[in-house]
């Protein structure tokens, strides 16, 4: 990996640590896991220019896939009914993988 595809993933990994702390969840505390989300947004922002989510399926439609860039719009329900994004990217504390 290139020096530049690690700052991205760093930037990218640090803006979802502030994104969770902010709404109180905590991020994928499996590293492995939380490596391959990290990973597929740094390439989803490095190919599409934007953070698709790498869970979702792009349909190639800008309007349309607006809804998948992380944040996506589904992941603060996600998180609430099911406690955790789709990804497993964001956590709630009480709803952590044993």
């Amino acid at each position: 990996m290139g020096d530049d595809e690690e700052a991205e993933e760093q930037s990218i990994l640090t803006w979802a640590r502030e994104y969770a702390k902010k709404h109180h969840w905590i991020l994928n505390p499996d590293e492995k896991k939380l490596g391959v989300v990290i990973r597929g947004l740094a390439r989803s922002k490095r190919k599409f220019g934007e953070q698709y989510c790498p869970c979702r399926l792009r349909s190639g439609d800008k309007e349309k896939d607006a809804a998948i860039i992380c944040p996506c719009s589904y992941h603060k329900d996600e998180v609430e009914k099911d406690g955790s994004c789709h990804c497993r990217l964001y956590f709630r504390e009480d709803a952590l993988p044993e």
